[in-house]
């Protein structure tokens, strides 16, 4: 699907989907980059679909998260590699939306390490007050109380220290996973867009408790109902294609795996879960 036919596609799912969220409930989406076809501009068709989107949901947009994936191959190849005009694409766009302007959310549950820095600074309790030239003023007691870790900020510079990237810099080329192990075992085919377990788990945690419910209507290789399933929450999942979603049994542990259907054989290729892409609690 391209242009006015895929933004109707995306567009149609949003009062399906407020329909299913609480009011205090999120949705977060993720919109990859797009290209104009045969010229090196990017399309504004990855944009468009998000309007219509929380128009028609009659959403808010809470945030914009953004994910840098550093072991992205070089793309648009053609404006890449060949005529060397353009710089590798290596980030998609993650909109976080909700019914109401104060969903469910508490950054005290994603907080990251302090730096060695900011440890020092906390420790001594030196540092230089007064203004910044950012008009910001940092008061004589601003950075003396120990939070016990730093606000992460809503896009990770891949220049920071790897302790401090495990929020949103995350690759989906881990070759030694439980998952993948599966899938060449049994020669199945694995799912080509994989989300990072770390992804998923720094929004889950950001934004639901223990016991709520979380739902991803586009599954794929269930990353978000096993990491769902890993921190306390209940979970549905979603996935047309069935290879993807009976794969997916590979993300957990085989003694934690129930079947109630008697027709459905209790092993590890045949029962499925399912989970991959976007996510939302109600």
């Amino acid at each position: 699907m391209q242009g006015t036919e895929y933004i109707k596609w995306f567009a149609k799912f949003a009062p399906i989907l407020r329909e299913m969220v609480t009011e205090d409930g999120s949705i977060v989406v993720e919109i990859g980059n797009g290209w104009e076809a045969k010229r090196p501009v990017m399309s504004t068709v990855v944009l468009r679909p998000l309007l219509r989107f929380l128009e028609k949901g009659g959403l808010n947009l809470c945030q914009e998260f953004v994910w840098y994936n550093p072991a992205r191959l070089p793309s648009p190849v053609q404006w890449v590699n060949v005529e060397r005009i353009r710089v590798k694409d290596a980030f998609t766009r993650l909109w976080w939306m909700s019914p109401t302007d104060r969903p469910k959310a508490d950054n005290r549950r994603v907080l990251r390490e302090y730096s060695k820095s900011m440890k020092k600074l906390i420790e001594t309790g030196r540092y230089n007050a007064g203004a910044r030239p950012s008009a910001h003023n940092i008061g004589k007691s601003s950075f003396k109380t120990n939070n016990h870790g730093a606000i992460p900020p809503n896009v990770i510079d891949g220049d920071a220290a790897p302790s401090l990237t495990t929020l949103l810099k995350g690759t989906n080329t881990h070759s030694h996973d439980q998952y993948q192990l599966f899938c060449r075992d049994r020669k199945i085919a694995l799912h080509p867009a994989r989300m990072p377990p770390e992804l998923v788990e720094f929004f889950l945690r950001f934004l639901s408790d223990e016991g709520d419910t979380v739902l991803d209507p586009f599954a794929g290789s269930n990353t978000t109902g096993a990491v769902a399933e890993r921190l306390g929450r209940r979970w549905l999942s979603c996935e047309a294609d069935w290879s993807y979603a009976s794969s997916s049994i590979a993300r957990f542990p085989s003694t934690a795996i129930i079947s109630t259907c008697p027709d459905i054989q209790l092993n590890r290729s045949h029962y499925a879960a399912s989970s991959e892409s976007s996510t939302h609690h109600s």
